[in-house]
């Protein structure tokens, strides 16, 4: 994500160093373009922003003195003329998996944060978040505090304890959260190993009825930022799920995972028994493959491709759902100045069954003009007009067949701040 963020300061030095003007500069006016580069490199790193997961805090982070507010938002309206508002196969496994622009529903999550620096020098925070899916509801999702810089070996040491968007990983286009684990627990990320950070948690997995847990448990692991050179770098992950004695459960699940990342592209595979996107919830005899393949690619200054293709296959105790889901999604995007921007996302998904002779299928393309904050692809707020053009064709739905076309023109807003 750091290099997502710093892709627009990176187009606009190399446009800027490109230009005569530049090299007819003098040492003056370079050393301050320099200074500039480094200042906005430095508040990329340290600001203390809005994260799906826990900020994680730098040791070095200047203390920003308010409560900061930050957070994710969507909203806006869809019209609807044809069958359905929005294109989705029946029973897939990989989230949005016909994509997610034009197509996807409203709402947000708000997050207000607190850093203190002790006279040890040691950085605490204290984060709550209230998010709002519904209109009928509005749910405490994050409140934990955290402490960094208390260890003179290890610096860069988190400890956590509360409520959390706990080890929330996922591919974009598709908005799918393959390894999610949202609960109340502690533990701690980045213990330095050396060439590699490590990460260790016990969580419940929160009780919507109460301010408890349901019972059930993990222990999740991430090894991470290992270097393989100067463009790769590989992340694992194994969780392990359980149940107390508080509930009528000994299911056991595991998760394995792997993030492989090169220039800008990530390879992922995950595998879990009784278990699919989390070893919260799973089933005797359920098997999840999942292998995904994502990424930018910066074709010109004003033109950039996002993808995701992905197969995923489950079997599960009732044959008739053993399945396997394969979509793929393309996003070209054109900037035409600091504001406006074209977008074109194609997807397309099919939900193959194993013991049956049945498949669901949906694609979809959604053209998008976007006003925008900033002239970078993730620059945010922006404002989008679509249009999006698609069908379902549910051949199995477990109550009847479907076939539904779908023709929507919408006005939205999407920001994280």
């Amino acid at each position: 994500m750091k290099q997502l963020k710093l892709l627009p300061i990176t187009l606009a030095v190399g446009g800027a160093l490109a230009s005569a003007s530049t090299f007819a500069a003098n040492d003056a006016e370079v050393q301050a373009l320099i200074d500039r580069i480094t200042t906005l490199e430095k508040k990329i790193e340290t600001d203390y922003v809005y994260r799906q997961e826990s900020v994680e805090l730098s040791p070095n982070i200047d203390v920003p003195k308010e409560i900061i507010f930050s957070g994710y938002a969507r909203y806006g309206a869809d019209y609807q003329s044809s069958d359905s508002s929005r294109v989705s196969s029946a029973l897939s496994l990989n989230g949005n998996a016909t994509g997610r622009l034009g197509n996807e529903g409203y709402g947000g999550e708000f997050q207000f944060g607190k850093v203190f620096k002790a006279e040890s020098g040691a950085v605490w925070d204290a984060v709550l978040m209230i998010d709002n899916w519904s209109d009928s509801d509005m749910n405490l999702k994050k409140m934990y505090a955290g402490v960094t810089n208390f260890s003179e070996s290890q610096p860069s040491l988190y400890i956590w304890a509360g409520r959390d968007f706990h080890q929330r990983v996922a591919t974009g286009l598709n908005d799918y959260f393959w390894v999610m684990h949202d609960g109340q627990g502690g533990g701690f990320k980045n213990y330095d190993l050396g060439g590699a950070k490590f990460n260790l948690s016990f969580v419940g997995q929160a009780d919507a009825s109460s301010t408890g847990d349901t019972g059930r448990y993990a222990f999740t692991s991430k090894l991470h930022d290992i270097a393989l050179g100067d463009d790769a770098k590989l992340n694992l992950y194994f969780n392990y799920g359980f149940a107390s004695e508080a509930i009528d459960d000994d299911l056991k699940s595991y998760q394995v995972a792997s993030e492989f990342f090169y220039e800008g592209q990530r390879l992922v595979l995950r595998y879990g028994d009784n278990a699919r996107d989390s070893v919260f919830w799973g089933e005797e005899g359920q098997k999840a493959f999942l292998v995904s393949l994502d990424g930018l690619y910066q074709v010109a200054p004003k033109t950039a491709v996002e993808y995701v293709a992905a197969y995923q296959t489950e079997d599960v105790a009732d044959d008739d759902y053993d399945r396997a889901n394969y979509n793929i999604n393309v996003r070209p995007m054109y900037t035409w100045d600091d504001m406006n921007s074209t977008w074109l996302e194609f997807g397309y998904n099919v939900v193959d069954f194993d013991n049956h002779d049945s498949k669901n299928t949906s694609w979809k393309v959604t053209l998008s003009q976007n006003v925008t904050f900033g002239p970078g692809i993730f620059d945010r707020p922006m404002i989008r007009f679509f249009t999006t053009v698609g069908n379902a064709d549910n051949e199995f739905t477990g109550s009847g067949n479907t076939d539904l076309d779908t023709v929507t023109v919408g006005a939205m807003f999407e920001a994280w701040w």
